[in-house]
């Protein structure tokens, strides 16, 4: 359909799971797409592959999206080669499940690190050089909606999302940039069913109103959608994409 041709688009977190999925899905969309990735090199290049061979353009940039110093070097690489970058999608993000009494120091500034700073840098960087006219997406979680034990750390840092999403999009309207987030369910990735027994991903897929996880491209092709033209009246919404399970 081409909805996202010449359009550059960042996504952080790309070499694997929902990021991989997402930035498939965009350049099939025409979108020219810059695939972050953390320590996954050979991850990356792979999407990259994919991408090429089917005809799309994309390039991988290694950054830590929780060094600034790093953030600043992905955001001028991908400028220095396309030009501009006007599409945001904030998607690196870790998970640590244990209950708060467990929940080491090392934990907690691991997860923050990552899902708050993270996003944070990417923001400080988008606040000056992301094009006009452009569009951000982050990701939040569903688990927000409901009180899962072991979650806790996690909804913390999803929740501090949100409110920069909010706040973010006030700052930049002028610019006319939207600013949103997607909140996805359980979603089939390695980051989600990892370490989870058959029997816990059946509990959770019951709690959707179709019986099942969601897949990466069910997150994908909402954050598409969010990237196109046809999404630039929305700003400052979370969005659920979890199948009616929150």
């Amino acid at each position: 359909m081409n909805t996202l041709k010449e359009k550059v688009i960042l996504v952080t977190g790309a070499s694997r799971g929902i990021g991989a999925t997402i930035a498939r899905k965009l350049a099939t969309e025409g979108a020219k797409v810059i695939v972050n990735y953390a320590g996954g090199k050979d991850a990356a290049d792979q999407v990259v592959n994919e991408i090429t061979q089917n005809g799309g353009e994309a390039i991988a940039v290694q950054a830590d999206v929780s060094k600034s110093s790093d953030v600043a070097h992905l955001f001028d690489t991908a400028i220095a080669h396309y030009g501009r970058i006007d599409v945001l999608v904030n998607n690196a993000g870790i998970m640590i499940n244990k209950l708060v009494k467990d929940t080491t120091d090392e934990d907690f500034n691991r997860i923050f690190d990552i899902n708050v700073k993270g996003t944070f840098n990417t923001l400080r960087e988008a606040a000056t050089k992301l094009a006009d006219k452009g569009s951000i997406i982050n990701f939040s979680t569903s688990v927000n909606r409901i009180m899962l034990p072991t979650y806790a750390t996690y909804v913390a840092t999803k929740s501090a999302v949100e409110q920069l999403t909010r706040v973010f999009a006030k700052e930049v309207g002028a610019r006319g940039i939207n600013v949103n987030s997607v909140s996805p369910g359980p979603t089939n990735t390695e980051l989600f069913t990892n370490g989870k027994s058959e029997e816990v991903i059946s509990r959770l897929a019951s709690l959707s109103a179709f019986n099942r996880i969601g897949e990466p491209a069910d997150i994908a092709e909402v954050v598409a959608f969010l990237a196109s033209d046809a999404a630039k009246w929305i700003s400052a919404q979370n969005i659920g994409v979890n199948g009616g399970m929150a």
